[in-house]
């Protein structure tokens, strides 16, 4: 038998023989030609990076080698790490492994900024404080989800389509409160409205639309005008519930679909977007796109109750 000593010099020399029988390009993803990051390896026996199959999983359920379906494997939505590659990778290549963890954690941080080149999911008017379903089908809305969930920020834009524009030069950002993952690879996201913001300039990344942006809020005021939009605000909140209570069929369905009007805030100038109760107006009155696009641009929180006081009024006048 071996004392410790040979051992120990019988492992080294079988230490090295792992680095010198391999080299880097054993260790590649055929898809994105990089080093293996988080590998897994598919029921057929080939194996890629988890972002890389995600990602042509997004175009269809099958592997992008041999073809196989892959649609159970889709369905369970989990993919368990090829532990074996690791440690190898770990053994033989330590140093180049921890640059391809570098180089995911920089795309990471670059996917988390919350003002430049932040995603643009370009469907629906959304707004602060409410909730908005999404059915996500797309193979590039797959994939910006999937990036909203990995970077931590849980957040994209949402801007509607505005003609001569690829989107509107307004938005909300949504964030993303769960995301039900369907058999075939799409997803119910469910998310809700958070800050408004302006567009200040137009990208792409991957096949979605990107955008710099600056955040609005409403301008605050004090004193006697502070008593007048408070005036202003009660009485537009009463409007509001005679509509809701008074209101032809259509408006009963809506508040069905939407639940009933918010609560009044106590303070109406704690949030940069003002009360929330007034969002949820928007959202549910029959107007223009373009109008409401008008109304949730606008940072006087004055205006835009007088606008819904004279919108209210109208409806309520209608004969029925």
């Amino acid at each position: 038998p071996l004392d410790n000593k040979e051992e120990t010099a019988a492992a080294k020399c079988t230490q090295p023989c792992l680095g010198e029988s391999l080299s880097i390009s054993d260790l590649e993803c055929s898809l994105c030609i990089r080093m293996f990051f988080e590998p897994v390896t598919t029921p057929c026996g080939h194996t890629f990076c988890k972002e890389c199959l995600e990602r042509c999983l997004d175009h269809r359920p099958s592997c992008p080698l041999c073809k196989q379906s892959l649609r159970e494997y889709l369905k369970a939505g989990r993919y368990s790490p090829t532990v074996l590659l690791q440690d190898i990778m770990l053994a033989a290549f330590p140093t180049q492994l921890a640059e391809r963890r570098e180089l995911h954690r920089a795309e990471m941080a670059e996917l988390s900024n919350l003002t430049k080149n932040i995603p643009i999911f370009v469907c629906t008017m959304s707004f602060p404080g409410i909730p908005c379903p999404l059915h996500v089908f797309e193979p590039r809305y797959r994939l910006m989800i999937r990036r909203c969930q990995e970077s931590g920020t849980r957040r994209f834009g949402m801007c509607i389509y505005e003609n001569g524009k690829s989107f509107a030069d307004y938005g909300c950002m949504l964030e993303i409160r769960q995301v039900e993952l369907l058999a075939d690879g799409r997803s119910l996201v469910d998310t809700v409205g958070r800050q408004r913001f302006r567009v200040l300039s137009r990208g792409h990344r991957d096949g979605y639309h990107t955008a710099d942006i600056e955040y609005l809020e409403d301008k605050k005021v004090s004193g006697e005008e502070l008593q007048e939009l408070q005036c202003l605000h009660e009485s537009t909140y009463r409007l509001a519930q005679r509509f809701c209570e008074h209101g032809d069929l259509t408006s009963r369905h809506i508040l069905m679909q939407h639940g009933p009007l918010p609560e009044k805030e106590e303070d109406i100038q704690a949030s940069a977007d003002g009360p929330t109760w007034c969002w949820w107006l928007i959202s549910i009155l029959p107007l223009d796109p373009s109008y409401q696009l008008n109304l949730f641009s606008c940072t006087s929180l004055r205006a835009r109750l007088s606008q819904l006081q004279h919108v209210l009024m109208a409806l309520l006048q209608q004969p029925p």
